[in-house]
């Protein structure tokens, strides 16, 4: 999406040395600025990050921000689905509700800062279902197209994911006087449930 604007991008590979960022927030939104604000102080330029994660209905929202460790610390993506399956058992197709969701937020060096949502409701599914993707996808089912998102092509998702940001709101604010680089917080977390934005960032 930003391809085509004036700008140059750069990402955490061109600052190896650049502090890693606890996430320790009680939001999405928290854990975004965050990141952001902690990259905006050191490398001085405009930051975009966010962060992400599956929220469920009957479970409270959780794993919301613990997506990525919701079996442990150093769960696998496996690990992860199989205790949401335990705790999802015996729970009725109409209260198996969930969205991934993601906030993503542009961070400026003068400490003002833009925020933007997106959600992607669904189902919890019964069984692990597919094998593309990763994180929850195999056990997050999609009703209108009775699949799960790990047995989605990449033409059936497209569709189907709600932009974080629309096009031109962005560009209105990427073309601003005061902005001609964006570093992107990327890199070095695994969360990405909506496929472009999730726990790296700035991808639409």
């Amino acid at each position: 999406m930003l391809a085509d604007l004036p700008l140059d991008i750069l990402s955490l590979s061109d600052y190896p040395e650049a502090p890693a960022v606890f996430e320790d927030g009680d939001s999405f939104l928290a854990n975004a600025l965050k990141k952001a604000r902690s990259l905006a102080a050191y490398t001085g330029k405009t930051v975009l990050a966010d962060d992400s994660g599956l929220e469920v209905d009957r479970l409270n929202g959780a794993p919301g921000i613990y997506s990525s460790r919701y079996a442990g610390e150093d769960a696998t993506d496996d690990e992860n689905n199989r205790k949401l399956l335990a705790e999802m058992r015996g729970v009725p197709g109409d209260e198996r509700g969930a969205a991934f969701c993601c906030v993503l937020v542009l961070y400026r060096p003068d400490g003002t800062y833009e925020k933007f949502t997106g959600r992607w409701p669904g189902q919890i599914g019964e069984t692990l279902r597919g094998r593309r993707g990763f994180g929850y996808d195999p056990l997050f089912y999609v009703p209108a197209l009775g699949k799960t998102v790990a047995e989605l092509t990449p033409e059936e998702k497209k569709p189907c994911q709600p932009p974080v940001a629309s096009r031109p709101g962005l560009e209105k604010i990427f073309t601003g006087p005061c902005l001609s680089r964006i570093t992107s917080l990327s890199g070095r977390h695994r969360d990405s449930p909506l496929h472009g934005c999730a726990g790296r960032s700035a991808a639409w």
